[in-house]
């Protein structure tokens, strides 16, 4: 027999450069309308290309791809899981603080296999904390990422011209368009993805694969290094560590590269 003899090839939302090249995105467009090519020629008209994206890609998906083939208790709660996770895309929340948040939630053994099925879909998960010990890993607060920053944008209520104003809320979207991207790298390449907080010290992201991992930091606000990035060295000694934003690597030159390359060059040292 021949079943199941097959090669997986791993495709992903569509980058920066694609779009770029397709649609004539700049980086800011990018970060805010995402990676969805059916909705791009729709962004000149903001209100319409978030009825398509709600309705055309979340809609779609939730109630058609989840709810047909798995069995869903409580279709409302995931629906409300779904959208309190994509509004804190790149921020920690405990699933018991989202028990208080949402109604009727049951508990957290709902809510965790609720968030599965929702990442399995490409639509939104929880990063694990990073930790050498793997049952702290899988006991750990959940940071929450979108895998397209088109998600973000319609859910958030803030047009494109009020979210490149807000500096706050664009810190948002330009860590989660960056968490984006790397987890579609991940998907693509496969490698894992995770964060690390200790106290007030914070990394973003941690990529690890086989024994290797490199820390990742996020600023958009112009910052050269972090206490956190400092505490996470001198305790876990990465392979690498990386800035992304002013002080760092640019934006641009980030959402371009092939990030696997990064753990290649480890191994050629």
């Amino acid at each position: 027999s021949l079943m199941g003899r097959y090669e997986e090839i791993r495709m992903s939302h569509w980058s920066y450069p694609e779009m770029k090249e397709a649609f004539g995105m700049t980086i800011e467009q990018y970060i805010y309308f995402g990676g969805y090519p059916g909705a791009a020629m729709l962004i000149g008209d903001e209100e319409r290309w978030k009825n398509y994206v709600s309705g055309a890609i979340i809609d779609a998906t939730i109630n058609k791809d989840i709810l047909m083939d798995s069995p869903i208790g409580k279709p409302a709660l995931l629906r409300q899981t779904f959208e309190l996770s994509v509004a804190y895309s790149g921020k920690i929340l405990s699933l018991t603080k989202m028990l208080g948040i949402l109604q009727d939630a049951g508990n957290t053994v709902t809510l965790a296999g609720y968030l599965n099925l929702l990442s399995d879909s490409g639509l939104v998960t929880g990063l694990q904390k990073f930790s050498i010990d793997v049952a702290r890993k899988r006991a750990s607060i959940p940071k929450y990422q979108v895998y397209n920053n088109a998600l973000l944008s319609s859910q958030l209520g803030l047009t494109f011209q009020e979210a490149v104003s807000d500096s706050k809320q664009w810190g948002q979207f330009f860590e989660s368009a960056i968490g984006a991207y790397i987890l579609s790298e991940a998907f693509t390449h496969r490698f894992e993805v995770f964060y690390w907080r200790k106290g007030n010290d914070e990394v973003d992201f941690i990529l690890k694969k086989n024994q290797k991992f490199i820390a990742i930091e996020v600023k958009s606000n112009g910052e050269a290094y972090t206490t956190g990035l400092e505490r996470f060295r001198n305790l876990f000694h990465p392979s690498a560590i990386f800035i992304v934003g002013e002080k760092g690597i640019s934006p641009e030159v980030f959402l371009n590269m092939d990030l696997r390359k990064l753990f290649e060059q480890l191994n050629d040292k």
